[in-house]
């Protein structure tokens, strides 16, 4: 007998909704808040009432690009945390009350563990392109950088991660001091195409096990902008391209050497990437390099499962409904937890 799921997103700025059937993705639609651009980031209390505007037709085009009917839903699976507290509320209130109205089980769904599972949502029956556990997965994001060992759907554990700024964190606040528009990450990703990622030398933490750090990088990217435009007021300008590739070659020269020190340690050869970062064309590049290099097979998601959406949230919670993991009416979101 067939599963389908309903899967909500609402931890951030995109209030996205999808329908997987069988691990297969029916539909996933997704509604970006521009309102944040002016601002140069996230504004918690925008994004909650853009939710509560999104919500209902987000819903509604998720079913009906699927085909499926409200009654046809096996359960609704939605992100409880961690996120944006107004954000996760909208879509923790809607997924209960739809529920509730259907009279089905509702899943919740850890918005870490949903970007992980990313790799499992199939585009046709035929799609086995995902990982065999156990695998190893970077989680790069604007607010997380972890290595990931992946034993099951349901045992992950995290073997490394940042103790200050993640990698997506790092781009968009050096992008925003050299007065690139937000989110800045993408931006910085095209101008390093015709950069010298040589051209500056920066910050390389020295932090000992698997751990990540960013914070000394922003630093010294700061410090290198502010001394030599005291030299002369147009060097961003003169040289942007030249800073974004030699910023995004470090920030991945970073992640690569501790993710590289992991498989060492841990023997897994499987490797999957997974979180906005993920989409950096240099970042899979490196992933790519990495695999001929030393024999890994690695995993990259397409770009659309990169960020924010709900056919994550969805698979998560298709396999969760088979283990009858269902979350109860009372369960209250959460802005910060562990994976």
């Amino acid at each position: 007998m067939s599963v389908t799921i309903l899967g909500i997103e609402s931890s951030c700025d995109d209030t996205s909704a999808a329908v997987i059937r069988d691990e297969v993705m029916l539909s996933n639609v997704i509604a970006s808040q521009a309102v944040h651009e002016a601002y140069g980031g996230v504004v918690p209390e925008l994004a909650s009432r853009a939710h509560q505007q999104n919500i209902i037709p987000v819903v509604s085009e998720a079913l009906k690009r699927a085909g499926v009917k409200p009654e046809e839903l096996n359960a609704v699976a939605f992100t409880r945390g961690p996120g944006l507290m107004g954000s996760l509320l909208v879509g923790t209130s809607f997924a209960k009350g739809f529920t509730t109205a259907l009279n089905i089980p509702l899943v919740d769904v850890n918005h870490l563990q949903a970007h992980v599972m990313a790799h499992f949502i199939k585009r046709s029956p035929d799609d086995n392109t995902r990982p065999p556990f156990p695998f190893l997965c970077l989680l790069v994001s604007g607010g997380n950088s972890q290595i990931i060992k992946v034993e099951a759907y349901n045992k992950m554990s995290v073997i490394g991660q940042t103790i200050d700024d993640a990698a997506g964190e790092a781009f968009d606040k050096c992008a925003k001091v050299m007065g690139l528009s937000y989110p800045g990450g993408p931006i910085v990703d095209r101008l390093a195409k015709e950069g010298n990622p040589k051209a500056f030398a920066l910050n390389k933490p020295h932090i000992p096990g698997l751990d990540y750090s960013f914070s000394g990088l922003k630093t010294s990217f700061l410090y290198l902008l502010r001394d030599r435009v005291k030299e002369d007021p147009d060097f961003i300008e003169k040289n942007k391209n030249d800073l974004c590739a030699s910023l995004q070659a470090t920030i991945v020269d970073i992640l690569m050497d501790k993710l590289y020190k992991a498989v060492k340690q841990t023997g897994i050869k499987h490797v999957a990437v997974a979180g906005g970062v993920s989409a950096n064309s240099a970042v899979r590049g490196a992933f790519e390099e990495y695999a001929r290099r030393y024999g890994w097979t690695v995993y990259l998601p397409l770009l659309s499962f990169t960020t924010d959406n709900a056919a994550m949230v969805a698979i998560t919670g298709y396999y969760k409904y088979l283990d009858k993991e269902f979350c109860s009416i009372e369960k209250a979101p959460f802005a910060r937890v562990e994976l």
